[in-house]
Parts: structure tokens; sequence; C-alpha cells
């Protein structure tokens, strides 16, 4: 790559006048590294960086982390890379002890690299250091008039999703007193979510009701997203609206609304009095009345429960059978779970090592709804069982006085247990209460309220006593009366 073309930007220049690292080929640097201060790089470097304004020379990836820079976070003073050097007597090679990041407020630990100015006595993790915003937004897509970065954490909220943020930088504009984060900046005014079929309008400072994606209340004095549909009352936070597993990234404002729904997503077709034909199975089956004698063969295909209440379809050539409100789950689903539409996927397992639910790890051979974007997630694979389906997005538990709905908060690992298991919940997928700290995973969500023992002729119910909840004892079943 030639000098000219476009490189890293040089950390060492002033952010209002950056100068750009040209790409030079060679493992010889003619002057050192600037930042690990030797010649040559490793042996599968093939080339290093250069600034000719500088007149400094980077190893490939040694730029990032100069032993000098200028931030937009101080740009009174060029910033030094330090290391956190405690001594037992309680004191520090510099004159001035650092203990937190000025910017997030995190510990630095002994041993920890950061940067630091010598006049001011500021510093910045490494964490910190890499966040460099733009000074001024001359064309905001929120505002009428320009925004100025406001190079020091405010402790007031945002104008637009109305939260305090200590690690994500403000612009201000002074003509008019407001304050807004980098990434509610220019957020869409027009989204789609699986939450809700109309699509969503970003509006400023209306009088609403309870957000639909974390159930808390929604302050008139900040923006919101809401539903123009007449007598459609769904409005969520700007921040709930626009997060990651709930919104796809999709901004449609300029995008005609697609027209009603015609694609046929119904399972099954009615072929006569109480005979459907189901779109994965050859023969016709026939809606059949619990006899409430049990059979330990008949178990219903897509959720893989025994049929021992309620309707049910019966084929009659063979044992296929489907719980009536299993039947009739469409084979394209918006739901809350994932930002894409599902489709059910009713094909035999081929691989048992990847069988299990992405919301309950439960491996089954049951039906499985799978997200339509087969790139949807690189990491995971997005496939949810029909019981964790059948969850509904916020209702009342049996075992809990409030209602609860599908959490979009993340749980560090251990951070948060379930209050039926006394297990910790999956990272991402858990329910919480709308008022308390209540907390349930999916397992215990979809234990069934009675079920069967070979050795018993009478259903178990669960329970739970105040005595097993302070022994951490989680749900036990017992005959019911």
């Amino acid at each position: 790559m030639g000098a000219s073309e476009e490189g890293p930007i040089c950390r060492l220049s002033h952010p209002t006048h950056p100068h750009t690292l040209s790409r030079r080929a060679g493992r010889i640097l003619p002057s050192g590294c600037f930042a690990c201060e030797k010649e040559e790089s490793s042996p599968l470097s093939t080339f290093y960086y250069s600034c000719t304004t500088c007149h400094v020379d980077f190893h490939d990836i040694c730029h990032v982390f100069p032993r000098k820079l200028t931030h937009p976070y101080h740009l009174q003073h060029p910033l030094t890379l330090a290391t956190q050097n405690t001594h037992d007597s309680g004191t520090t090679e510099y004159d001035y002890i650092f203990t937190k990041c000025n910017w997030c407020g995190d510990e630095l630990r002994d041993g920890s690299q950061f940067y630091r100015c010598f006049i001011c006595n500021f510093c910045l993790d490494l964490s910190c250091s890499q966040n460099v915003p733009t000074l001024t937004i001359t064309k905001p897509k929120s505002h009428q008039h320009s925004l100025s970065l406001f190079p020091w954490p405010l402790l007031i909220p945002c104008e637009v999703c109305g939260l305090v943020s200590l690690l994500e930088p403000s612009y201000v504009c002074f003509q008019c007193n407001y304050v807004v984060h980098e990434g509610c900046i220019d957020l869409p005014r027009v989204i789609k979510i699986t939450r809700h079929p109309h699509r969503l309008s970003h509006t400023p400072f209306l009088l609403s009701p309870s957000c639909r994606v974390c159930y808390k209340t929604v302050d008139i004095k900040y923006s919101q997203y809401s539903c123009d549909y007449e007598g459609c009352s769904y409005v969520s936070h700007s921040k709930c609206a626009t997060h990651r597993r709930v919104w796809d990234g999709r901004e449609l404002e300029w995008e005609p609304e697609e027209p009603n729904e015609t694609e046929d997503i119904a399972s099954f077709k009615k072929v006569g009095n109480n005979m459907i034909e189901y779109f994965c199975h050859d023969h016709y089956l026939k809606l059949e009345k619990y006899d409430s004698v049990r059979d330990a063969k008949k178990q219903c295909q897509a959720c893989i429960l025994r049929i021992d209440c309620n309707d049910f379809y019966n084929c009659m050539q063979c044992d296929f059978f489907l719980h009536e409100i299993c039947s009739g789950l469409p084979r394209k689903l918006a739901h809350a779970l994932d930002k894409h539409p599902l489709v059910l996927d009713p094909s035999p397992i081929l691989n048992y090592s990847s069988t299990s639910c992405l919301t309950c790890a439960r491996e089954s051979t049951d039906f499985r709804y799978k997200c339509s974007k087969p790139d949807c997630d690189k990491d995971i694979t997005i496939q949810i069982d029909v019981r964790c389906i059948l969850v509904p997005d916020c209702f009342t538990h049996k075992h809990h006085e409030h209602p609860i709905f599908i959490s979009i908060s993340y749980s560090r690992k251990g951070s948060i247990s379930c209050n039926g298991c006394k297990d910790s919940v999956r990272d991402e997928y858990y329910l919480q209460c709308t008022i308390c700290s209540f907390a349930m995973c999916y397992r215990c969500a979809t234990i069934s309220y009675e079920l069967y023992y070979k050795y018993d002729a009478h259903p178990l119910s669960p329970f739970v006593t105040e005595k097993m909840k302070r022994k951490h004892i989680g749900v036990k079943y017992v005959r019911k009366k």
C-alpha cells in the first residue's frame, strides 16, 4: 500500500488536524518503533506504519498504544503511557497516586498500564483511551444545531434516552442547553421490532405508559418509540427499542411499508370435520378428546410432552400426535427471543451434539424454531424449542405475585440466580419481575403445573416452602390432594 492511501490516524496528532499513517513495506523501522522502541518487528510482519508529519514509525500493532498521544478527553496536554506501580510504602514512581480512571471511574490495578498527564494529574485507562470521539458534529440527525463534545463524564441525563452514562461521551448544544449521548445522536426515526406487528416511530416528549420491553415507566421528559397506528398504545424507551437483542439494525424511514402479510405461514389446512393436513406429515390428523387414560406411547411430536390433557390431533395411520395448541404454531413467527423472524424446523435431528435449546439448554428431539437469517449470530446457533416459544412476553406465573417478562439485561455469570432452581440464569435468556428482583430461568418457567410418575396413579404438582427458599433448595414435586 502506498503512502497516499488511507490508513489509521496517528494518535500523536491533534484531533482537530489528524494525520494519517502510511503503510510501508519491510520489517526494519528506520527510527525504531515509537511505542515499543524496537527496530525489528515480529517475523510474521511484512509492513509497518509511518507518520511523515510527526516523523515517527510504528509496528503494525503498536500504533494503537503509542508512548504519547493527544486525546479528545484532554486536549490541553499530551498524555504519556505509564504503568501502575504502587510500593508497600503507599507511594508510586509519580508524585501523584492514580487510583481510578478519570473517565469511567474503574480502578487502576497494580501493574496495569494507563495514560496520564504530568501537569493535571489526569489519567485514562487503556480501554477509555481507545474511544476517540469526534470533536464537533456539524449536522446531527437529532438536533438543528451543531453539537460539541463535552470532554468530561456528565452526571446529567441524556435528552434522548433519559439515562446517565459515564462510559459514553456526551455532546452539547450551548444554544439550547441540549445534552445527548454519542450513541443517541443518530437514532433511527422508524424501526420494526419482532415484539410488535407495526412499525415504531421515534417521538419526543409524549405522555405514555410503561415501556413494553423493560416494563418500567417512560418519562415524559425524554423521547421514546411509539406506534402510529390508531388505537395502538405500544411504546418503548429509546434504548430498549434499539437494544441489540431487540432491533435488527435496519432503519425504515425511507423504505415503503410492506403490505399486509400474504405469506402462507399456517402449519395446517382443514380438510374436513375435525380433520387437518399438517405441513410436515403425510397423513391426515383427526382432533380427539383426551379420555383421561394415560398412554406412554402418546407423545406430542412438537414439544415431546405426553398427551395427558386437553384435545389433541391423532394420525389414524401411524403414531403421530400433536397437542392442539402445538398444531397451531405458525411456520414463521416474530418472537421477542430474537430480533429476526423465526422459522419452524420439524426435520429429524441428525447431529445430536447441537440439539440444545438456546434459552433453557435442554437437549431435545422435538420441533424447534430457528432464526430466519442464517448469519444472525456467528457465535451461537439460534435454536429454541417449542416449550420456550410458548412462554409469553409478559405474564403472571403461578409461583410469583407480580408479572414477569423476557429480560434484555445481560447477567454476568453467577450474578443472577433463578428463584426456582437457585442456579445461575443463562447470560442473556431469563425472565425477570416487573416490580421486584425476582428472576426465573426458562427451565423453571416451562415446568408443568402437574405431571405423572409411573409408580403413582395420582398427578404430582410443584411446590416450594419458605424453609426450602432459605436453604436454597429448588422446586420439588408432591402428590396433589
